[in-house]
Order: C-alpha cells, then structure tokens, then sequence
C-alpha cells in the first residue's frame, strides 16, 4: 500500500492483528481496496508489522488545526516548512520526555493521524506536563504533532 505522501510500504498481519470501521470490530475481509486505513505496529524500515487497522472516515477526519495546516508531503532536497499551530507546551524541548508504548502510544498515534493523515509514527514521547509528543517522519510538515492527556491534538511544529 502507499501512504497519502506516496511512501510504498508493506503492512504485514500478525494473527494478533485486529481491525475495526470506525468503532465497531470487523474482518480483514471485510475490508475493500482503495479504502483510507489507519494501520499502528512496529516498523522495521518500510514494513508495518500490524496490530490494528482501523478504516478511517472518508472525510480524512481530523481537527481545527488540520484544517488550517495540511501535511506537507515528503519531498528529497525540498527545504523543511518552519512553523507551529495551535499550543506547543510552554517547556517543550526536543528530545526531552520518556518514550511510551502500548495502548497509550496507540491512541496518541490515531489521534495525531486523524489530524495529519499521510506520515508516519516512528515514536511517542510522554512529555514532562503529561502531554504527548508524536513524532512523525516521512513528510516535511509537521515533525512534532503535540496530543494533551484526553488524546486531542492540541498544536503541531
């Protein structure tokens, strides 16, 4: 499958992995080509190793702050977009904070690609006020998409 920025990776299913349309559990059979998933797991280069694909709403779903600041798709040699939108922790330091895992990495994940559809998540950073820091790759904007305690995404840079 191809990310929204084009990225070609492979998702490989675990007989652990489950799936859902929205809230409710389904089949990876039920599931259509063509159809936005959002797919969280371990990778390993350009493969996802799943443990949950979730379809995701046709509309990209997402916040305020996706609406006013579209993903910028990764681009070789294009210069990285310099910008913020809405509340970056006031003691927010790059690199800072305790690298999380689990349902609550998994939740931070689909809240910040509800609102940035298109990247990738390579970590989850639990940040000193208890907010999240999900760490996005594979596009030029944002790098740093910042989720409160509720899993709400509350700004980007």
């Amino acid at each position: 499958m191809a990310t929204s920025a084009g990225q070609e990776v492979t998702v490989d299913e675990a007989s652990s992995t489950t799936y859902q349309s929205g809230t409710s559990s389904t089949s990876a059979s039920a599931m259509t080509t063509g159809e936005n998933v959002l797919v969280l797991g371990m990778t390993n280069g350009t493969t996802i190793t799943a443990t949950q694909v979730i379809v995701q709403p046709t509309d990209g779903g997402g916040s305020a702050a996706s609406a006013a600041a579209g993903v910028i798709p990764f681009q070789s040699g294009a210069p990285s977009v310099s910008k913020q939108v809405g509340q970056i922790p006031a003691n927010y330091s790059e690199g800072s904070g305790t690298i999380v895992s689990g349902t609550t990495a998994n939740m931070a994940t689909e809240a910040a690609l509800a609102a940035y559809p298109g990247g990738v998540v390579d970590r989850v950073v639990q940040l000193s006020n208890g907010e999240y820091e999900v760490h996005y790759i594979g596009v030029n904007w944002p790098h740093h998409i910042f989720v409160n305690q509720e899993f709400t995404v509350v700004g980007a840079e």
